[in-house]
């Protein structure tokens, strides 16, 4: 059986001879496992518009998988398994153990793809360019969340030049051939940060402080890109006084914001690009501040999750794992079989708050 059980055995008592009571998945299961809103599932059962049919195809194929409706015409295809290769970064970021998690999960569930996982020290180019390169004339297809940097760049053509297909996730990269990128729009990310720091701030002048995995990410490159452009747009009285990176490092980001914090009192809001949300919500802590300044960062994690409730986070802007890994491996098992595949799979990303924390 597969991760995502069909059905669950009732805990009642069973009376021998008696037809066992089982409990079907729910619109709450089917959204979760489709990464939409229970709304959204409800408007695709009932065939109602104003859903694209992508999203369409996700439900109806969730919502039978999980056996709550059963696909007409549905007929069982073997086919053989189809090797995909995933670099990603090692370290602390819970994200990125939940993207995998979501990988592996989702290409068990499936069955027609064997997924072969490769990690890496998160922010060295040249580690990254060494694993890319290995992978040329051996790998089918590859997804790679890209450091933005000469080697690597080199890499990438030249393992798409060796015939290996190449997608994107969660950060692309620049003048590189690619068959697609899977992720968020970056830089609306960093806005939506912006505009909620302008308006959670009183309309006075405000110190921020950013900070960022790694630059040579683009993706945080992206968000900081803006992050600031909203504030010289539309709140002129806020302005970044600081920006450290920390290389997704929980113990770097504490050290950064503890001596940021003695560095600016009078600090108002923080704006955390990437991860180390832990290190900086430890900092505000020992300071006492953690009520005081308005701190936003990004993805719902265990953590995170603990942060909004605390009050130490006032938002989260967040993208769904879950979803990105299962397009990535869609699409590349696509193209790997010749199907049509799109070249740029948006990711919603939206602001969670702690009144509308998801279940």
């Amino acid at each position: 059986m597969s991760k995502a059980a069909i059905v669950i055995a009732s805990c009642a008592p069973h009376k021998e001879g008696a037809p066992m009571a089982v409990t079907r998945a729910t619109l709450i299961d089917i959204a979760k496992q489709s990464g939409v809103s229970t709304a959204t599932v409800d408007r695709v059962l009932n065939k109602r518009p104003g859903v694209r049919e992508r999203t369409r195809d996700i439900v109806f194929q969730t919502a039978s998988r999980l056996g709550y409706i059963a696909m007409p015409g549905e007929v069982s295809i073997n086919r053989a398994p189809v090797a995909l290769d995933f670099i990603l970064p090692n370290g602390t970021n819970t994200f990125i153990r939940n993207l995998a998690k979501s990988l592996e999960e989702i290409s068990a569930d499936r069955g027609d793809i064997e997924l072969r996982l490769h990690f890496i020290e998160g922010f060295d180019p040249y580690a990254l360019a060494d694993s890319l390169l290995k992978l040329a004339g051996q790998s089918k297809a590859v997804a790679v969340i890209a450091l933005d940097h000469p080697v690597v760049r080199e890499a990438l053509r030249q393992l798409r030049n060796s015939g290996t297909i190449v997608f994107t996730m969660i950060s692309d990269i620049s003048n590189v051939p690619r068959e697609g990128y899977v992720g968020i729009d970056n830089r609306a990310a960093g806005r939506l940060s912006g505009y909620l720091l302008g308006r959670l701030l009183p309309k006075v002048p405000a110190k921020l402080a950013l900070f960022a995995g790694s630059l040579s990410y683009r993706g945080h490159e992206e968000r900081e890109m803006g992050f600031r452009h909203i504030l010289r747009e539309s709140y002129p009285n806020l302005s970044v006084v600081e920006l450290r990176e920390v290389q997704d490092d929980d113990d770097a980001a504490y050290r950064e914001a503890r001596a940021l914090l003695q560095q600016y009192p009078d600090l108002a809001g923080i704006y955390n690009i990437g991860a180390g949300n832990r290190g900086i919500a430890k900092a505000l802590e020992e300071s006492g501040r953690d009520q005081k300044i308005v701190f936003i960062g990004h993805e719902l994690t265990d953590h995170t999750r603990k942060f909004l409730l605390s009050g130490i986070m006032d938002a989260v802007i967040d993208q769904n794992a879950h979803v990105e890994a299962r397009e990535t491996i869609d699409q590349l098992a696509r193209t790997v079989r010749g199907e049509a595949m799109k070249s740029y799979i948006p990711i919603r990303v939206q602001a969670i708050f702690k009144e509308n924390i998801p279940e």
